[in-house]
């Protein structure tokens, strides 16, 4: 949802806000629009929700750090470029570059949802009702879509539910990770009440969240949670949902590049008038294949493309030729070079403009709620037959046979195809290392439930030790010198 309009560049300025306990402002301003005079009417409301869109394309957010955080570490993806060495390596401290953007950019973005949560309920002037409630939905959404961020990066952060509109308001002290999804269930709550089911089109549907965007993102937050049947349900109104289609029916290729297809839910946009904004293809993808500027991120692993089943799984399949190499759906073989050693890259992020891609980031999508459907449910009740026909939607899709409930027979068994099929359908989307997490988290919480490979597995790898501590991210140094209430993580 770029923009290159003033007033919404404007509104976006103004709602920005440094929640992050930064100063809010170093100046004198130069213009006397503030917050409390500039929501007067409609078009300042759609200003507003606009400016909190757009807060997603940041390149320290959706345009690459968020991605990076959720892959870096894991057993998916490595790097030789010195920038994400931290992360590979998980050697994460509080001046870690990655962890103090993404904290600083998610509070800014809050602080322009609660601008829109405060100000544009009392907006009546060419704004509908419907719309009014619409705006506010959409606001809901996006206070619970980076919360949940910020929550499975650094566990409890301060809880802030109205803007930050002066520096003394900065300080507030940490909020517990329950509390924290309480609020997310909350808002979530709010949002799927407040939002439509649909604009009317294909393109704004995946531009702006909706009753299905709400309820996709309850699924993911109760799977992290561990409220199964919870999941499950969410998940299932989700894939009961016509806006969506009729089940996985694209073509695993066509998924990519990401262009708000049937199967997505909600994307963000990097798309404008020029050129776009996402910077990500540019740092995992040489342009082209096999030609080296700088050793890229998100370097697929050795062990994962064993791991991939390359002879069947139309995932990770040979579809044709590329220039420099050979070409999977998911992953592109350009030959070793500086920096790669492997010589294999993310081909999900290709794009015809790499430094300033015009292609979008999927936030929510089907296949990812028909899994958290098939593993909520197992954990809920053990292997099912409905639970089994998700999991084979996803397996069917990517020219896999169809498993029998035989071949699963018990929760432990079932849970393994599920964290496989995570693994090979949703790799470098972002969410490798946080569903490892999840995983530690979760036998740690019921030890009968046992993954074959978790966050703690990874942690040992790299560090030669099982420490506990690095299952959170520490928060950022500048956020405990501006904030005194704020305590950081165990370890760090």
């Amino acid at each position: 949802m770029k923009t290159y309009i003033n007033k919404i560049l404007l509104a976006a300025l103004l709602i920005t806000g440094t929640v992050s306990c930064k100063k809010v402002l170093d100046k004198t301003p130069l213009t006397s629009i503030t917050d409390t005079n500039f929501f007067k009417n409609g078009d300042d409301a759609e200003s507003a929700i606009t400016g909190c869109y757009d807060a997603l394309q940041d390149d320290s957010y959706y345009g690459s750090v968020l991605n990076v955080m959720g892959e870096m570490p894991s057993d998916n993806a490595t790097s030789d470029n010195a920038d994400v060495f931290a992360l590979d390596k998980i050697q994460w401290t509080a001046t870690t570059s990655q962890p103090g953007r993404l904290y600083q950019q998610a509070f800014k973005a809050i602080n322009r949802a609660n601008s829109v949560l405060k100000y544009v309920p009392g907006i009546s002037t060419r704004l509908s009702p419907q719309r009014r409630d619409q705006i506010l939905g959409e606001a809901y959404f996006l206070r619970a879509l980076h919360y949940f961020n910020l929550v499975k990066c650094f566990g409890g952060v301060p809880l802030h539910l109205l803007p930050t509109e002066a520096e003394s308001q900065s300080a507030m002290a940490r909020s517990t990770a329950d509390q924290v999804y309480a609020q997310i269930e909350s808002d979530l709550g709010q949002a799927e009440n407040l939002l439509p089911l649909t604009y009317g089109g294909l393109s704004i549907d995946r531009t702006r969240a909706t009753k299905g965007s709400a309820k996709a993102l309850q699924a993911r937050v109760y799977l992290y949670e561990r409220k199964w049947s919870m999941s499950a349900m969410a998940a299932a109104k989700v894939i009961s949902n016509s806006n969506y289609g009729t089940g996985l029916t694209t073509p695993f290729p066509d998924l990519f590049p990401f262009k708000n297809n049937q199967e997505s839910i909600f994307e963000v946009q990097f798309a404008g008038a020029d050129d776009g904004s996402f910077t990500l293809p540019d740092l995992v993808l040489p342009s082209p294949p096999a030609s080296y500027s700088f050793p890229k991120y998100d370097i697929p692993t050795n062990e994962l493309i064993k791991y991939a089943d390359t002879l069947n799984d139309i995932r990770w399949k040979r579809i044709g030729p590329v220039e420099g190499g050979i070409s999977y759906a998911s992953v592109v073989y350009g030959g070793a070079g500086s920096g790669n050693d492997n010589g294999w890259f993310v081909y999900k992020w290709r794009s015809t403009n790499f430094f300033a891609s015009k292609d979008n980031y999927p936030v929510l999508t089907l296949d990812d709620i028909y899994l958290v459907y098939a593993e909520a449910s197992n954990e809920q009740s053990g292997p099912t037959s409905d639970a089994l026909e998700k999991l084979n939607a996803i397996r069917h899709r990517a020219g896999l046979l169809n498993l029998l409930l035989t071949d699963l027979p018990t929760k432990n068994a079932f849970r393994d195809e599920v964290d496989r099929q995570r693994r090979l359908e949703l790799a470098f989307q972002g969410d490798r290392w946080f569903d490892l997490v999840r995983y530690s988290n979760q036998t740690a919480a019921d030890p009968s439930a046992a993954h074959k490979i978790s966050a703690l597995d990874i942690i040992f790898q790299q560090r030669k030790t099982v420490n506990t501590n690095y299952l959170l991210y520490p928060l950022p140094l500048q956020e405990l010198n501006s904030n005194p209430l704020a305590k950081q993580n165990p370890g760090f």
